[in-house]
């Protein structure tokens, strides 16, 4: 029979680290915690089978778990003396969710489990504390009917703020126990109304309600929306873990925290988190009181007055810091720990490796090498790749003048500018438009993540360091200032107040996640300085790597930009971004236009002293190195005269008048111009533009070669190829080209001629293509249009629902669809070389930046990946990454 629960604590642990996929990362961590010696209140797991069983075939929960949850449940009350349901001294839980990989605050969680109007009483007697006791009743009736029985929250919090004003408080620390037996009676009364029944008062429905309620969870629309931003697959599920309650809200000797091994935002070893005296964990990571810090030198820091943990609780603070030391060395990376201490005793919750900002990851992979807490080799498989692109951008000019309106807690370290919006759909609708946006909240809640990922950057007026606004930030690498206490937010009016300031939905205003400064207007910006731990890293990376690395660039800014980022070459210049200059255009509306051979070439001598600059400049950047240069591959529609001064102007050029142009221009009209006369088929039809091209690609080679002594490495590029025939054809146009420019310059210089493999039937036919390609320049972009069958232009509408449904796993424009268009690369690469063996093979498309797609590169032993210029570090790292997996 098929276990489900394992159980943890008392010296008992049933599964351990190594049980992340059955356990999720919560239960195996607690049951390792428990199994090293820490002080770990004792449960157990209910396994990510039962969710996937449960929720995605349809199944009830079977007997035999039931049999199982009541021998965990035996197994807490051996251990704590306690009975779940007995009015006297009653043994109460928690319900929390753990998947294998951390998603924080996507999933419900339920506490004080196995109160009702009886065991309260109980809970009372034996604490010793009627308070405590009511106050948990009511956050157990408040959560219970959120998660549970769907309730409306805001009605319970609404209710929570009338009894604080009627009785003249401030904080929920301020209300006694007749305050919260009062207000339990309005909730329980609030529960009627809404659900139509009272408030379950057997603990065993209660507790089978919260299982249900926290396997339903995996399926909420907040979890879908996360799993699909960070690539978790839908089938893996989430496990359950149920575990004995601990009180942070016991009164001044009880607390409960948040803490990481070392900082998140910087890398820096020092313990970072905060903390709340008389308080549970919830009142912490969701910001609805402002926590105060850790340790003394950062409350020194951030010049805040109320005690810190160190402070306030020497004795527990030391036990919790030899926990931290115990852990990072047992776990070889930095912890995020959630802990309670109860009547001075520490009890630990959770430990998982933290979230951390890019720069953080860096310093702390780099940091732990050098400690010898991992290798070199571990370290730069620590750092996503992805997460490089934070460190990669502009940040503020710290000279730029600054209008600040207030200041909060740098909770996520970057900057960014946008308009203010004030809620999460708004944000994502506006952010589909192009519109750069900030989204503004009292306090993020997991609901909004859609909208926190479509921002540039968030800001709320409550939560601490580790509230959930800022765990999220940080994991999605967005600037966040968070718990800007001075910030009066009205969402409905859609404004914000700071003392006599209001700014208004749409106005732009410019956080810093790094100083917690909030701003009026945009703020210049600076490029980054990559050095220190990003070189170090970088270096590291470069050592494993087999695959080389170049760039998509056409542009001497975008080459040097990526020389700099470490490209070993060029691998796409697109010549017909060049041809959009506005000192160019009419001359190439001219060729386009023009009704014979004669009339194009004199378009064409017009156009050739600029190509040959153009690609001068690109060689002396890029001197010594590769440079592979695709010719002309536009649909021609791109560059005709639409507006009738255009048509004039080209009339004066060519001396044609307007009218035989615009029937000219008819003449072209394409239905569907990206499978019509554009690539290789320009070529074939009218040669004398690739000669043209290819004479200016030579000319400039030489030239370059002769001025700097480093002679450029051309690779000229056939696009849209899907015959031999036809690179056969553009093959011998570019060899006579050059050998004629060889004969005036009297020098020759290696070059290589091949094709870009975009169409399958070119993928299918490689084996011959190769007869004439030297090399293959994987297309991906056109090559997943042509191969699924879809525009890339138009997918935006459908390719969600694609997703979400599990049709594809990742947009296939973003991450390469590798078994469609993977295997037809497969294909081509098998056949190519069993051809030519020395094959040189590379991809170009988007995907040469994406660390999946790199990863499959590296299996079909491709010999470069191309990625734009600030994504070459990015493909650098997951080239070294796919190495050592490898």
């Amino acid at each position: 029979m098929t276990q489900y629960v394992y159980r943890f604590g008392g010296g008992v642990s049933d599964g351990g680290a190594g049980d992340r996929n059955l356990l999720g990362g919560k239960g195996a961590n607690l049951a390792e915690m428990a199994s090293i010696g820490l002080p770990v209140p004792p449960g157990f797991t209910i396994s990510t089978e039962m969710c996937t069983r449960y929720y995605q075939e349809g199944e009830h929960f079977p007997d035999s778990l039931r049999a199982e949850v009541a021998n965990g449940l035996a197994h807490i009350e051996g251990i704590t003396g306690k009975t779940f349901g007995n009015p006297a001294d009653p043994l109460l839980v928690s319900v929390r969710s753990g998947a294998r990989v951390s998603m924080p605050g996507m999933m419900d969680t339920v506490l004080n489990l196995g109160l009702n109007d009886e065991t309260v009483e109980g809970l009372a007697a034996t604490s010793g504390d009627a308070r405590f006791a009511w106050d948990s009743y009511r956050r157990f009736i408040q959560m219970y009917s959120d998660v549970v029985l769907g309730l409306d929250h805001g009605s319970f919090e609404e209710a929570l703020e009338i009894a604080k004003e009627d009785q003249g408080h401030f904080l929920d620390t301020d209300m006694n126990a007749a305050d919260w037996q009062k207000l339990v009676g309005e909730y329980k009364r609030l529960v009627q109304e809404q659900w139509g029944k009272p408030f379950p008062q057997d603990v065993h429905d209660q507790l089978w309600g919260a299982i249900g309620a926290v396997f339903g969870s995996w399926q909420s629309e907040r979890a879908k929306v996360y799993r699909r931003l960070n690539d978790i697959p839908g089938g893996w599920g989430t496990a359950v873990n149920v575990q004995a309650m601990v009180f942070g809200n016991m009164g001044e000797t009880s607390a409960t925290g948040v803490a990481f091994t070392r900082n998140p935002s910087t890398g820096e070893r020092a313990y970072y988190g905060e903390f709340l005296i008389n308080a549970q964990g919830e009142d912490v990571v969701a910001g609805i009181r402002t926590p105060q810090y850790l340790t003394r030198a950062a409350r020194e820091a951030a010049g805040a007055k109320p005690a810190s943990m160190e402070e306030a609780m020497p004795e527990t603070f030391a036990e919790l810091a030899r926990v931290f030391e115990l852990l990072e060395t047992h776990y070889r990376d930095m912890q995020d720990i959630e802990f309670t201490v109860e009547r001075g005793k520490l009890w630990m919750l959770q430990t998982r490796n933290g979230k951390r900002t890019a720069k953080a990851a860096l310093k702390m992979a780099v940091d732990m090498a050098h400690e010898g807490l991992i290798t070199e080799e571990q370290a730069v498989g620590r750092v996503d790749p992805a997460a490089l692109d934070q460190l990669l951008h502009p940040t503020l000019d710290p000279d730029a003048p600054r209008d600040v309106l207030t200041k909060g807690l740098p909770a996520s370290p970057g900057a960014a500018s946008g308009a203010v919006v004030f809620d999460a759909d708004t944000a994502e609708k506006r952010a589909e438009l192009g519109d750069a946006v900030i989204l503004v909240r009292v306090e993020t809640s997991p609901e909004d993540i859609h909208g926190m990922h479509a921002a540039k950057g968030i800001l709320t007026a409550r939560g601490g360091m580790t509230s959930h606004a800022a765990v999220v930030a940080r994991g999605m690498g967005r600037p966040c200032v968070s718990g800007a206490g001075t910030l009066a937010i009205d969402a409905k009016a859609k404004l914000f107040r700071v003392g006599d300031r209001t700014i208004r939905e749409g106005e732009t205003i410019t956080i810093d996640g790094a100083t917690g400064e909030v701003m009026a207007g945009e703020v210049a910006t600076v490029q980054p300085e990559l050095a220190g731990d990003f070189g170090t890293l970088m270096e590291w990376a470069d050592k494993v790597r087999r695959l080389r690395v170049r760039t998509n660039a056409e542009t001497p800014a975008d080459c040097r930009t990526a020389r700099g980022f470490g490209a070993e070459g060029i691998g796409l210049c697109r010549t017909e971004h060049m041809f959009f200059d506005a000192a160019r255009i009419t001359a190439v509306r001219q060729m386009i236009l023009a009704t014979d051979e004669k009339g194009r070439r004199a378009a064409l001598a017009k156009l050739l002293p600029e190509q040959r600059g153009d690609f001068a400049e690109i060689f002396e950047i890029m001197a010594g190195l590769p440079v592979t240069i695709r010719l002309l591959d536009p649909p021609l529609h791109e560059f005709l005269p639409h507006e009738e001064a255009e048509f004039e102007e080209v009339a004066r050029a060519t001396g044609l008048g307007v009218e035989a142009l615009k029937r000219r221009a008819a003449e072209l009209h394409e239905f569907n111009p990206m499978l019509g006369h554009r690539g290789c088929r320009l070529g074939v039809t009218y040669p004398e533009i690739y000669e043209m091209q290819a004479r200016a690609i030579f000319e400039a080679a030489v030239e370059v070669a002769e001025k700097t002594g480093e002679a450029p490495i051309p690779e000229v590029m056939v696009p849209l190829v899907a015959t031999r025939r036809e690179l056969e054809l553009m093959k011998e146009l570019i060899d006579r080209t050059a050998e004629a420019v060889f004969a005036e310059k009297g020098r020759r210089l290696d070059y290589l001629v091949g094709t870009m493999i975009e169409l399958p039937r070119a993928a299918l036919k490689a084996g011959e293509v190769a007869e004439v390609g030297a090399f293959f320049s994987f297309g991906t972009n056109d090559l997943t249009q042509t191969t699924l069958g879809v525009s890339r232009d138009d997918a935006g509408r459908f390719l969600t629902s694609y997703v979400d449904k599990g049709i594809f796993l990742r947009d296939p424009f973003v991450s390469l669809d590798v078994e469609g268009v993977g295997e037809l690369i497969r294909i081509a690469a098998e056949r190519g070389r069993a051809t030519r063996p020395d094959l040189k093979l590379g991809i170009c498309g988007e995907h040469g930046g994406d660390p999946a797609s790199i990863a499959f590169c590296e299996s079909v032993r491709l010999d470069y990946v191309s990625a734009s210029p600030y994504r070459v570090p990015i493909a650098r790292l997951a080239a070294a990454q796919a190495a050592l997996r490898g």
